[in-house]
């Protein structure tokens, strides 16, 4: 019986059930052990004002090197991109619909205007890159931070607490939320740079047990694995984690070319930086986006 390690929220155990599934079909079974990490803990800050940088991570992967767990599910955005000694990635999923979405109160919708929001309009985000990028395309916006699952956030426009709130396509997806009663924009995530290796889950085990890795390898996406490891390596060489103003996305076209967008704040109140950057290769991309980000002109 493998021991699944994962947070508590919804969206979390939507995400360790899936993995259950997938285990399923290949004749393994397996059961959930949910774990409580410092950012389950801790509501009332935002993400900036945590401790280090793996605070949805880090107990799951103390639990999981103790022994007392097999394989942990997490949200590879959450996941910094240095491995604990001890621990691998043995497996990434699917990607769900990358981009993040902006949820409007239907009172508060402004056509006409960037993401249908009028100057002075509240909009809910706790992350950093979100607000960068907003500022970038709507100066006349007012970020609000909010904590809490994904249905908590959501419920922030619902009941026009907030004028919007902004949350990733894939765990609104995933948890089938109702969004009827919101105006939903989805910006292009080549404009709305993503969070790297947003949309994607993460399957880690110790790196000694090579029978787990071999049976989490069932499960992998290589071209995921080729695109997210691009945005990760950007993250890693600018020595950022969850709360870095960055947004790196990668696609690989049929014939095989990879495609990078980031997007980068190097300060609070600083311009945003974007680069484009296309390769027939992933070989030197991620070190020449960085190296384009850093020198790159600020957005005007």
């Amino acid at each position: 019986m493998i021991r699944i390690g994962t947070r508590g929220s919804r969206l979390a155990l939507w995400q360790a059930h899936f993995v259950q599934a997938e285990l399923r079909k290949h004749g393994l079974d397996s059961e959930l052990e949910v774990i409580k990490t410092q950012g389950d803990r801790v509501q009332h800050l935002g993400f900036d004002k945590l401790e280090g940088k793996g605070f949805f991570t880090k107990e799951i992967e103390d639990a999981l090197l103790a022994g007392q767990i097999d394989c942990a599910v997490h949200s590879l955005k959450d996941l910094p991109t240095n491995q604990p000694d001890g621990l691998v990635l043995a497996a990434l999923s699917y990607r769900a619909s990358v981009e993040d979405v902006v949820l409007i109160h239907r009172d508060r919708v402004v056509k006409g205007q960037p993401f249908w929001l009028g100057d002075g309009a509240t909009i809910g985000t706790s992350s950093n890159r979100r607000k960068a990028i907003l500022k970038d395309l709507h100066p006349g916006l007012q970020p609000v931070d909010i904590r809490g699952n994904v249905p908590t956030r959501m419920k922030k426009a619902l009941t026009g607490e907030l004028d919007a709130v902004v949350l990733a396509a894939a765990g609104l997806e995933r948890l089938e939320l109702d969004l009827s009663d919101l105006e939903v924009i989805r910006p292009s995530p080549r404009e709305f740079v993503p969070a790297p290796g947003q949309g994607v889950m993460a399957v880690q085990t110790r790196e000694e047990d090579i029978d787990m890795r071999k049976k989490l390898s069932l499960l992998h996406h290589p071209v995921v694995g080729e695109c997210t490891n691009v945005e990760r390596t950007v993250l890693n060489l600018m020595q950022g984690g969850c709360s870095m103003p960055l947004g790196v996305y990668c696609e690989k076209d049929q014939m095989g070319n990879f495609h990078v967008w980031a997007a980068y704040a190097p300060g609070a109140g600083a311009h945003l930086r974007r680069v484009q950057l296309s390769q027939s290769t992933r070989a030197g991309l991620p070190e020449a986006v960085v190296e384009q980000l850093l020198s790159a002109p600020t957005t005007i």
